[in-house]
């Protein structure tokens, strides 16, 4: 095989593998998207379906606390479980990614016509050294995940739930309640930023994809 960087011109096969990878890649970048979609949507219509069976046992005092119990709990642990998949899923995402970039460098030397329509500046990550998603800043980027998303709700259901239990068990001290119920949902975000940033940070694919994008630059 031919290297990428070589002055000869690729064969046709390799260019037919070439061309195979690239949409074997773009299909795989597709499913980890919509495999994030309907996991979103799984929890949210957890979430949904949930307080809306929360609303119908408030009539019910007795039953309603040990419910609202039994109920929390399984959406946070849902919740849990969904956010770290979502994390894998964009990580899996950022390294199809970086082999397309790949790919369309060995495009770029094609001819001189290939070289501009497969120029770096008009793909996407990591060939792009400054992505849409970084115009308001790195931290900002991370919040618009939807690993981060789901990750704020489920803090907050956590929350909600501290908030209800610490109500009940100090006798009506709401302004406690809510502060415990605030505090954890903070704490709880962090924890999460933290992950995910140790995530994207220690995943040899990404750290890959970043060399590149050095590489790129330069």
């Amino acid at each position: 095989m031919q290297s990428a960087d070589s002055n000869a011109h690729p064969s046709a096969a390799f260019i037919s593998a070439l061309t195979t990878e690239h949409f074997v890649l773009q299909t795989a970048a597709s499913s980890t998207i919509n495999e994030a979609g309907a996991r979103s949507s799984l929890y949210v219509f957890t979430l949904s379906s949930s307080l809306v069976a929360m609303g119908f046992m408030s009539q019910a005092t007795e039953a309603f606390m040990p419910f609202v119990a039994a109920v929390i709990p399984a959406i946070f642990v849902l919740g849990v479980f969904t956010v770290v998949r979502l994390v894998d899923t964009t990580v899996e995402n950022m390294q199809y990614l970086a082999n397309i970039a790949r790919i369309r460098r060995v495009y770029r030397t094609l001819s001189p016509a290939a070289a501009e329509i497969f120029a770096p500046a008009t793909g996407r990550w990591p060939e792009v050294t400054s992505p849409p998603s970084h115009a308001l800043g790195e931290l900002l980027a991370f919040f618009g995940t939807t690993a981060s998303m789901i990750a704020v709700v489920n803090s907050v259901v956590a929350g909600a739930g501290v908030t209800l239990l610490v109500h009940v068990a100090l006798g009506g001290a709401t302004g406690i309640a809510l502060a415990c119920g605030a505090a954890l949902t903070a704490t709880l975000t962090a924890l999460f930023l933290v992950y995910e940033r140790w995530r994207f940070a220690h995943d040899p694919g990404v750290r890959a994809a970043q060399s590149l994008q050095d590489e790129l630059a330069r």
